[in-house]
């Protein structure tokens, strides 16, 4: 595909249409890219709950970058815009959020994910042990997955951000808040956003714990119902 103008105006009508002809050229491999993730991530919570009677992930959300989206990431980076420039710089054209459970079942989805031996982990970002400023917490990992197409097999960055159910309430309410507000959030409530982040994670452990000591409960009943019966 050959480069576009980079010089991308608001009133150059034409390159603008150029550049909407690329990525509509290019939206259908990220969506392919998507449907391969789904497909091992609902593949991965299937046989996990066969295995272990336990469904790690709530849930799978999942899009493609928009072009404005693409187009304001690239200049806030200052980039020259084009889809080539895009698919060179950009990792989160495609984008997939996993809700799990439980915190553990974040670094076991991430696990099994990456232990596939044609998934490439590109980049990791970890916001659970190292939470951001404002209290935001989710693993972020950016993965090359295979994608056949006509031409062969392409590799395709995804993002995956992997979190609680808790962890994407608070994530999802605060974003709402910002962007929402026509001026800056005052720092008060910048602060009871984070603690509220603070409680959230731990509801979050004490949760996971909770559910631990229900799985060890219903496990010594099972392990009780098998035995053999020495009495006798």
């Amino acid at each position: 595909m050959a480069e576009r103008n980079p010089a991308v105006g608001p009133a150059d009508d034409a390159v603008l249409e150029e550049l909407r002809f690329d990525y509509m050229q290019i939206r259908g491999v990220y969506q392919a890219a998507i449907r391969e993730i789904n497909a091992r991530l609902q593949t991965l919570d299937s046989e996990f709950s066969y295995r272990h009677r336990h469904n790690p992930i709530h849930h799978i959300e999942s899009r493609v970058k928009s072009l404005p989206s693409i187009v304001k990431k690239l200049r806030a980076l200052g980039i020259p815009v084009s889809i080539i420039n895009a698919k060179k710089n950009l990792h989160d054209i495609a984008g997939v959020r996993v809700v799990c459970r439980y915190v553990d079942d974040i670094y076991r989805i991430a696990n099994l994910l990456l232990s596939q031996d044609d998934v490439l982990l590109i980049q990791e970002k970890d916001y659970i042990k190292h939470p951001k400023e404002n209290g935001y917490r989710s693993l972020h990992i950016v993965v090359d997955v295979p994608v056949y197409m006509i031409e062969g097999r392409l590799f395709i960055p995804v993002e995956i951000q992997i979190r609680t159910v808790a962890m994407d309430f608070w994530a999802t309410l605060e974003h709402g808040i910002r962007y929402k507000s026509s001026e800056e959030v005052p720092d008060s409530i910048v602060r009871e956003l984070r603690e509220c982040a603070d409680v959230i994670t731990d509801t979050d452990y004490r949760m996971q714990g909770i559910f631990k000591a229900l799985q060890m409960v219903h496990d010594r009943e099972e392990e009780a119902e098998i035995e053999p019966d020495g009495g006798s």
